[in-house]
Parts: C-alpha cells; sequence; structure tokens
C-alpha cells in the first residue's frame, strides 16, 4: 500500500475507532516516525484485521491497558467506546467488577478513573448529560 494510501485508510480507521475528527490529533505530525508507525501500521493495518470488530479489540485494549494501571489511555478508548455507542454504563461498571479480579484493585481503580473521565470529556464533547 503506497504510503498516502496507507495514511488517509489510517485516519479513516482512527475516526472509526475514536469517534468523527478524532484524526485531527494527527495534524502536522506526519513528519514523526512514531506517529506515521501508528497511523500507517497500528490503525491502517492492524485495526482493519477481518476477524475481530473494533468493540472486541477495543475491550482487548481496555483489558490489557488496566493491566498497566493507566487511566489515562483508558480515558482514551473508552471515550472511543461511549462515543460509537459500544458499551454502556453498566456494561463498563460490569467490567470493573471483572477486572478486580483479574487485574487487582489498584489498576482497576485506574480503570474507574478512566471511565469517569471518558464519560466528561464525551459528555462536555456533546454537551449531553
Amino acid at each position: 500500500m503506497a504510503a498516502d494510501a496507507a495514511w488517509e485508510k489510517g485516519l479513516d480507521i482512527v475516526d472509526q475507532v475514536y469517534g468523527p475528527g478524532a484524526r485531527t490529533m494527527m495534524d502536522g505530525q506526519e513528519d514523526s516516525l512514531y506517529v506515521r508507525e501508528t497511523v500507517n501500521h497500528l490503525f491502517a493495518e492492524v485495526w482493519t484485521l477481518p476477524h475481530l470488530s473494533i468493540r472486541d479489540k477495543r475491550l482487548l485494549v481496555i483489558g490489557a491497558t488496566t493491566m498497566l494501571g493507566r487511566a489515562d489511555l483508558l480515558e482514551i478508548q473508552l471515550a472511543g467506546a461511549i462515543a460509537n455507542e459500544e458499551l454502556t454504563d453498566a456494561q463498563m461498571e460490569e467490567m470493573r467488577v471483572l477486572m478486580l479480579f483479574y487485574a487487582g484493585a489498584g489498576n482497576t481503580s485506574a480503570l474507574g478513573q478512566g471511565i469517569a473521565a471518558a464519560r466528561k470529556k464525551v459528555r462536555d464533547r456533546t454537551g449531553n448529560e
């Protein structure tokens, strides 16, 4: 795939994963090798593999990121899930209970922080309560 085609495909997938307009996170960063690899490989190739849906992939990423205890990264994934209506409030709360036993209380606290921050981010962006 040509570099420009991969870049555009990757940006389209970024918008699908994180919501319309999310591609603007990449504005002005086309010269960054890290950003190019993320868009051209992770999004244009990996997130487009056919056997798992975006929601399936997101759940895997949320589980792995919960294990890292990274509320900041969880916020990004959860905001995308909320924007795309992939997870209900009840499902996110159930995730917290499940992860408590697999990721530990400290890491699951980060998941709770990520959920709260994602809800606020989406609410602020959309104006919906």
